[in-house]
């Protein structure tokens, strides 16, 4: 099951691709990690996909990663007494406290927290901002606004608020109750919406306790100011790019989508571009152009990931979708181009033995044109360090433990493999060889690169670069 490509697929389940076939299917399609939303998932149908991603995982003897994405908070307006009204440009209308049914004139905000939050000036989106309306007279048991754009507006209809710092955690009772289901189970990722500051992500990690890494999504415009201190607090990152283009000018997105991709790659932390990607695939078997340049644009850019949201879970043709992913990567590294742009947005490394090592090692690895850099890693860090530079020649890493091996699955060019830790450092350099030969990355005779961390089995200790040349299937590796 060796990949062909370093960008990474993560493909959500759902209705079209919860069964066990599917799964496989969509596996051997090229979806590396799934993607459980809880928005629409049950905690009983949560370990049901859980345990047949691992009885999957089993048959395939390749680590497969599991992220569970949380919820977060969702902000509604009240009913209306005839189920819905017309709101008109120009006209007055107020978001109150008052639980009766409203009318063209006012509806109940059930959520003290915004009214207590919004100011004058600031701007609320309805139903996923087709309508839009601004502050005008604010206080905590109301607020008077102004319909800037009217249009239909019925019962229970989203709310969205771009200007306003909203003092609520990321997680609601709901959220916490599905992260404790979901971490029982040990899935390898936890994606936590409704991301405002880097806090939002520390209160997650309080309680997941390292159970599981925490991948921020970033979909809210407060969150963008401070995308340095959350990124610098989470593991990952998601560009949440559907509620991001909600509650921004939508020609926003793509520039911001570039930025958070280099910023998380300085940072050394895997990104994961996400929502809409290849949305005509719900309904139809092939992409349009424009669907196939936006993919492509977020693999030219580095991302570590590239996700399939209602296209794999509730689509017509989910592993279509997945193919077509699949040979978009494929194709688009393939181009000279693309190296081209990898090398000049390569950050700097950052002063550390362990970043110092993985840029060593990549060049070390393209002047000698070796066919592998292999890592032992221990936590996953070892690899993660070196994926950061994007090398050319690709990353074998070799792992002790089972779920540092799911967690680098959504980590750009990783092919990861568990194997008995190594017991000293010629072990270590031997078996490096045997496997990267066993999973076809050299042939007999070729030279590879080996980083690890010394001594073996402490993470945290990338260290060491060996080169080694590769005997055969049964011999040992020349260090």
């Amino acid at each position: 099951m060796r990949r062909l490509r370093r960008i990474k697929i993560l493909a959500t389940l759902g209705p079209a691709s919860s069964d066990s076939a599917m799964i496989r299917r969509l596996f051997e399609a090229g979806a590396d990690i799934f993607r459980i939303n809880m928005s629409h998932t049950p905690h009983d149908k949560m370990r049901e996909l859980v345990a047949t991603i691992r009885n999957v995982e089993g048959s395939y003897g390749r680590p497969i990663g599991i992220l569970v994405d949380l919820q977060g908070p969702k902000l509604r307006l009240g009913a209306f007494a005839e189920g819905s009204v017309q709101l008109h440009n120009g006209q007055s209308f107020i978001l109150d406290s008052d639980k009766t049914p409203g009318d063209t004139t006012r509806v109940q905000l059930p959520h003290p927290e915004i009214l207590a939050a919004l100011r004058p000036g600031h701007a609320l989106l309805l139903d996923d901002g087709k309508v839009r309306l601004i502050a005008e007279e604010t206080s905590p048991e109301r607020a008077v606004t102004r319909v800037v754009i009217g249009g239909k507006m019925s019962d229970r209809k989203g709310v969205s608020l771009p200007d306003t710092d909203l003092p609520m955690s990321a997680m609601t009772q709901k959220d916490r109750a599905d992260l404790e289901a979901a971490l029982v189970t040990g899935v390898d990722w936890i994606a936590l919406s409704f991301v405002q500051r880097a806090e939002d992500v520390i209160e997650a990690k309080k309680m997941i306790r390292g159970r599981a890494a925490v991948m921020a999504k970033i979909e809210k415009p407060q969150a963008i100011d401070r995308l340095v201190d959350i990124i610098d607090a989470s593991d990952a990152l998601m560009v949440a790019r559907g509620d991001l283009g909600v509650e921004l000018p939508l020609e926003r997105v793509p520039s911001l989508q570039k930025q958070m991709t280099r910023l998380a790659r300085r940072a050394g932390k895997p990104v994961v571009i996400a929502t809409q990607m290849l949305e005509s695939m719900i309904q139809a078997p092939v992409p349009t152009r424009a669907e196939v340049s936006d993919v492509a644009t977020a693999v030219y850019e580095g991302a570590d990931a590239i996700m399939l949201s209602a296209e794999s879970a509730a689509g017509k043709y989910p592993v279509e979708a997945v193919s077509t992913m699949n040979r978009i990567g494929e194709e688009v590294e393939r181009d000279p181009i693309y190296r081209e742009v990898l090398a000049a947005q390569r950050p700097q490394p950052e002063a550390t033995a362990g970043d110092a090592i993985a840029d060593a090692a990549r060049q070390i690895a393209e002047t000698l044109d070796l066919p592998a850099l292999i890592c032992w890693t221990s936590s996953g860090s070892t690899a993660i360090r070196v994926a950061r530079e994007r090398p050319k020649p690709p990353i074998v890493a070799i792992t002790p433990n089972l779920a540092t091996g799911r967690k680098l699955s959504v980590v750009w060019g990783v092919h990861c493999v568990v194997a008995e830790d190594a017991h000293d450092q010629d072990d270590m350099v031997d078996r490096a060889g045997s496997i990267a030969y066993r999973d076809g990355f050299v042939r007999a005779g070729q030279r590879v690169i080996v980083v690890a961390g010394v001594p073996l089995g402490v993470p945290g200790t990338t260290n060491m670069v060996r080169i080694a040349t590769v005997g055969g299937p049964e011999s040992e590796a020349k260090g």
